[in-house]
């Protein structure tokens, strides 16, 4: 049953507010795609530029990266930030600017490299990271690029983010 207002009638319909983490620091998964979907990103090169970007990223901005897989026009992965890190909107900014310009010279090509936009999404359980692992790292097979996800070579951990 709806609630009245004191004066007679319904009271407006409110949606709820967003739920915020359950942890301080919770695990996020990632993806974020290139620009007008370009299939620029699987290579060496490329995986070379973010998995350096990324293996830095604990100690300049406060967020770990775990797995990820770099497919041919977008990557998914796992992060989770310390306490005290950079804003999420802030560190995907910081992270982007500094692969395009890296990419866009490593390729010979112009800019921009990625979407403006991303999506992110707060894992709740143990479960819900293999579930999302399974899926990021099976994208190579379901795509028809390789016959099983161990030859695909342009996927690894950087840091083990257990729940």
């Amino acid at each position: 049953m709806r609630p009245v207002r004191p004066e007679g009638g319904p009271a407006p319909f409110r949606h709820l507010a967003h739920l915020p983490s359950f942890h301080d620091n919770p695990i996020v998964f990632f993806t974020a795609c290139t620009f007008q979907r370009r299939k620029i990103l699987a290579s060496a090169k490329c995986e070379g530029i973010l998995r350096g970007i990324w293996e830095r990223s604990a100690d300049h901005d406060g967020w770990w990266i775990g797995h990820y897989v770099l497919m041919p026009d977008h990557v998914h992965f796992f992060a989770r930030p310390v306490i005290q890190a950079r804003p999420l909107a802030d560190w995907v900014e910081m992270w982007k600017s500094v692969s395009s310009r890296q990419i866009a010279g490593a390729l010979s090509i112009n800019p921009p490299i990625w979407q403006a936009d991303y999506f992110d999404r707060f894992l709740r359980s143990s479960e819900s990271y293999s579930d999302k692992w399974r899926y990021g790292e099976e994208n190579p097979v379901r795509a028809g690029l390789v016959g099983s996800v161990e030859d695909w070579p342009y996927r690894g951990t950087i840091n083990d983010l257990m729940l």
